[in-house]
């Protein structure tokens, strides 16, 4: 019997709901009559109580039916809203009316007061059994701590209500609101769903405290980059676990819902505004053209290849590799864009048969080059690979692009490639040469763009230190004082396409990265977002600096100049003036040498590289 109940839990429901409804019916019929002579049974008329009775089936099946066909039998009652209720005090009213026309053709007799007092008690015996159960239930998980997670809300608008009704109804969410932060000092002491709003930010640490909060809630998605960043950097301290409800857009869409939230990243913490760009300009670049993306199946290259892909290129062709990374791109970009043109090819850039038999097929008219070597330490370790593929591959690459009469070829360089004190920068740096070169050489349009680390791709510190976490600690840092300049990867493929938008030929375009951050304070805050305490639950060691790395990196070398575009994120370093012929040379004599296995590539480096000091990162 229990197992036919449980697997018909919404039948048994309803019927129960309108064996409930009939009775409730009934009873307050009588209610009405009974207080027309002020609870005295016996002074009730005999003929009003026997038409009461008389009518009472009719009643009962009539005010059913009305019922159904206004869905009261058809809502989930513990999510149930003002919509439902409005459909009760229809259903109520439409009662009513049938009720005095069922009493009248029936010629039957009531006092008049007995129609709108049954309405009444109709409508409170209807909503009062639907929302008891609700009621006990949030009493019980208010006062009785039924659930385990004590939850703080920052934000005392629409958001806020949203989330707070979501949770208090919802089965999955093992959690109770508890209090609720609104620097809007006229908001304080008033509450929304039952939670008091308590006072501004500067009562969130003490709150968290005070009420034995764990999880926070930033219900704010009109707030700037900058305004969360600094309530987080105050919720950190109450080592909570923290979420964050995405963006305006989601309200706008009506789309505010606890499945919305996430967990607060490291990026937040940034506090930049995000990077804005003309997607119209970028759409009249691309739309309708053959684009082709090498290291497509990379971090920055797979998010090339979705941007690129949503301005609806003639034909994406995207290279790499790696044929798992170039599997993985490929099916997410069938899924989402099924009618799309798409060419996944693996290939290596070092091979010049292959690249020609691929530009001669498909006759790009855009180059985005993303395919490198860029993991440091590795590279320190094995130098001749970084200049084989960089650089080789990258002067192969070029070459075919100028033959086949690519219209645009865009090249992502690195912060690394300024003052390089290991071979990877370096190795970007003789590729910003040759892409200069080329430039003045040839009717293809070469241009560089420039930019630091971004969060999360494969090599960075972020997927590294989340993992250390995981696994309980420590989180490893090289140093306590190193810096670097961060930007998410969307961020940064959505102005390399700007950039590619502006460029003219021979430029190298460098992408304001933003304030500096140190790695070490970047390992705190992951710490504290994962919901430890920095050197007591996780440590950090420090474990000095790795061969080829630097304290800083550096955007701009001091002989390019600097020059702003349209767009306030991205400048330009003009070109600067060598002999192409003899560099040239001096690249191809470079990437025969790698192939050798050359044990003096460093010193052949620095020869075009004059700003590279490899020897002060020990490298040797």
């Amino acid at each position: 019997m229990l197992k036919l109940i449980r697997e018909n839990k919404l039948l048994f429901r309803r019927i129960f709901l309108i064996i409930l409804d009939a009775l409730m019916i009934n009873v307050c019929a009588f209610m009405a009559i009974l207080i027309r002579f002020d609870f005295s049974f016996n002074s009730i008329p005999t003929h009003y109580l026997d038409a009461v009775l008389e009518y009472a089936p009719w009643n009962t099946v009539i005010t059913i039916l009305i019922f159904y066909c206004c869905r009261l039998y058809h809502s989930l009652w513990k999510y149930a809203s003002i919509d439902e209720v409005t459909n009760v005090l229809i259903g109520c009213i439409l009662a009513a009316v049938a009720q005095y026309i069922g009493i009248h053709v029936m010629k039957l007799h009531v006092p008049r007061s007995y129609y709108p007092l049954s309405m009444v008690f109709l409508i409170g015996g209807v909503v009062g059994t639907r929302f008891l159960y609700r009621f006990i239930r949030l009493l019980s998980q208010r006062y009785h701590g039924a659930k385990k997670s004590r939850i703080m809300i920052i934000g005392a608008g629409e958001a806020a209500n949203v989330i707070i009704r979501e949770i208090a109804v919802s089965q999955y969410v093992d959690g109770v609101v508890v209090c609720v932060i609104d620097d809007n000092r006229s908001k304080v002491g008033r509450y929304i769903q039952g939670v008091k709003i308590i006072g501004t930010r500067q009562k969130i640490v003490e709150a968290a405290r005070k009420y034995e909060i764990t999880d926070i809630i930033i219900a704010m998605p009109s707030a700037s980059r900058k305004e969360i960043r600094s309530i987080l950097e105050i919720c950190k301290e109450t080592n909570c676990t923290l979420k964050i409800l995405p963006g305006l857009y989601q309200l706008i869409n009506e789309e505010v819902s606890v499945s919305r939230l996430r967990t607060v990243e490291i990026e937040d913490l940034l506090g930049r505004e995000p990077v804005r760009i003309d997607a119209r300009e970028v759409s009249d670049f691309l739309r309708g053209k053959v684009v082709m993306v090498t290291g497509g199946g990379g971090s920055i290259g797979s998010e090339l290849c979705r941007q690129i892909a949503s301005f609806h290129p003639a034909k994406l062709i995207i290279i790499d590799i790696y044929e798992n990374n170039a599997y993985y791109i490929q099916q997410e970009l069938k899924k989402r864009y099924p009618k799309m043109d798409l060419e996944v090819l693996i290939a290596s850039v070092r091979n010049t048969n292959r690249m020609d038999q691929i530009f001669d097929k498909y006759r790009p008219e855009f180059v985005y080059h993303a395919a490198a070597h860029k993991h440091v330490p590795l590279m320190e370790d094995s130098p001749n690979e970084a200049i084989k593929n960089n650089v080789g591959g990258t002067l192969k690459l070029v070459k075919a692009a100028d033959k086949y009469g690519v219209k645009r070829f865009i090249f992502i360089s690195s912060d690394k490639a300024v003052n390089p004190t290991n071979i990877m920068g370096a190795s970007k740096r003789i590729c910003e040469m040759i892409i200069q070169s080329f430039n003045r050489r040839s009717q293809t349009e070469f241009v560089a763009v420039r930019f630091g680390n971004v969060l999360g791709s494969n090599g960075s510190v972020i997927p590294l230190f989340k993992q250390q976490i995981m696994n309980g600690g420590p989180v490893t840092v090289t140093h306590p004082d190193i810096i670097r300049y961060f930007m998410t990867i969307p961020e940064a493929v959505s102005l390399v396409l700007q950039a590619g938008v502006y460029a003219h030929g021979g430029e190298i375009f460098v992408l304001d990265m933003g304030e500096p951050v140190k790695i070490a304070d970047l390992a705190k805050n992951l710490i504290r977002l994962s919901g430890f305490i920095p050197d007591k639950d996780i440590r950090i060691v420090y474990t000095g600096l790795r061969p080829g790395e630097k304290l800083y990196e550096e955007l701009l070398m001091e002989e390019e100049g600097l020059k702003e575009t349209n767009n306030n994120r991205i400048f330009v370093g003009e070109p600067i003036i060598f002999d192409d012929d003899v560099f040239i040379e001096a690249v191809e004599n470079l990437d025969y040498i790698a192939k050798q296995e050359c044990k003096e590539i460093r010193e052949e480096v620095k020869k075009l590289v004059t700003t590279y000091d490899y020897k002060e990162a020990g490298s040797n």
